[in-house]
């Protein structure tokens, strides 16, 4: 499917018919003041496609962010589900159609599929110095202003932070693997208690083994690099098929979702899972699906941290709403809301130095996690993202050399 996605993007980039005639651009917006802006905001609706497949995260859109945007600024924001593929097979089918008013405005997004809406020029901006509350991002952070090692200029607006981590259960792994050795080591004693998924967090996870692989922490660094993918992609793979015996199920299936993955570790059916925000472990030690025995710790030569992103489709019908949407969820009101560690508990997008001194306080003194690993004790440990081609490619390889040989 990925491959599909590509090939079509690579033609529609190339054909005249997927032109800028088809967009609704709204150049003027772009030299509008801030007041003006917000003042037309009232009473549109925005239609925002996101990742549905975290509770947490639902119930701070559903119950917190929907119900402020209406009542602060007048703007009826509605959700629809769709991640990466399902984003930009929607913006590829409707500029074939010639639809210059898309059924959505703004998107949750990074990496491979920023990379993927900017090939087909499918997305409006630069917006993000428009915005009031982005005086509070820092900008020279790497981790903040390049998305897959490529810079974001302005084009979708930083809202989350994470670093991906490993996450074993105490009473079952004293001493977790964190190499590849370990691991082949790990599962050849305890067969059938690890797997990967064959999603977003199962090929970050390959990506963390292929910088492994390099033979260090920054081996992927700068732009695709065929010779090299070829080369670390051929030993990744000759260790996973070589080791597939030893997984969850033999290595006959593997879990298509991070929520399965989630329910085999609370099961009990593989010791070690995986994840971003620091493995997702308060959330679900607090809601009681993991036990509070559960710990995450770091790959020794490093795992990715990334920012996501919101960005506004080229042909979206409210932009001006969106961008007023946009500047609320990265405002320190919203952030704060949802760094909460009882409720999202995801790391703030923002500088807290450069926040007023109330916020500053607020941050400082909010609960902090009791179950889970903290971004700062991650940090040595921190990879940046590499180039999609990385990603869109193992999750092709991965079908054909691992899962269909």
């Amino acid at each position: 499917m990925i491959k599909k996605i590509v090939l079509v993007v690579i033609l529609c980039a190339a054909l005249l018919s997927c032109g800028s005639e088809n967009k609704k651009d709204n150049q003027a917006l772009k030299t509008e003041d801030w007041e003006t802006i917000s003042k037309s905001t009232n009473g549109k609706t925005v239609n925002f496609m996101m990742w549905q497949g975290s509770p947490v995260i639902n119930e701070y859109i559903n119950n917190y962010i929907i119900p402020t945007v209406k009542e602060e600024y007048g703007v009826n924001l509605q959700i629809s589900g769709g991640q990466g593929p399902e984003i930009v097979q929607l913006a590829m089918s409707e500029r074939q159609a010639g639809i210059t008013e898309s059924q959505v405005d703004i998107v949750w997004i990074n990496g491979e599929t920023f990379f993927q809406l900017r090939s087909i020029d499918a997305l409006w901006g630069p917006f993000l110095s428009k915005l009031p509350n982005s005086q509070y991002i820092n900008f020279d952070d790497p981790f903040v202003s390049t998305d897959f090692q490529q810079p974001i200029k302005g084009m979708e607006a930083p809202w989350s932070m994470g670093q991906f981590a490993m996450v074993y259960d105490a009473t079952k792994a004293d001493d977790p693997p964190a190499t590849l050795d370990e691991l082949e080591a790990y599962i050849k004693k305890h067969p059938g208690t690890f797997t990967i998924s064959n999603d977003f967090t199962g090929m970050t996870l390959m990506k963390s083994f292929l910088a492994e692989l390099g033979g260090s922490p920054t081996s992927l660094n700068g732009e695709f690099d065929e010779d090299k993918y070829v080369k670390l992609s051929g030993q990744l793979w000759d260790w996973v098929n070589g080791n597939k015996q030893y997984f969850w199920k033999e290595g006959t299936t593997f879990p298509k979702e991070q929520s399965i993955m989630s329910q085999l570790f609370a099961n009990g059916e593989v010791n070690i899972t995986y994840g971003f925000s620091e493995g997702g472990v308060e959330e679900r030690v607090t809601s009681g699906l993991y036990p509070n025995t559960t710990k995450a710790y770091p790959w020794k030569n490093g795992t990715i941290k990334n920012a996501n992103y919101l960005g506004i489709l080229s042909n979206a019908t409210e932009k001006a709403a969106a961008m007023q949407v946009i500047n609320f969820m990265i405002s320190p009101e919203a952030q704060f809301e949802k760094a909460r560690a009882n409720g999202m508990d995801s790391n703030t997008i923002l500088d807290v130095k450069k926040l007023p001194q109330q916020w500053q306080d607020k941050f400082k003194n909010a609960p902090g996690r009791q179950y889970g690993i903290k971004l700062e004790e991650l940090s040595e440990y921190a990879i940046a993202e590499p180039a999609p081609e990385y990603m869109i490619r193992l999750y092709e390889d991965f079908r054909t050399k691992v899962i269909e040989k």
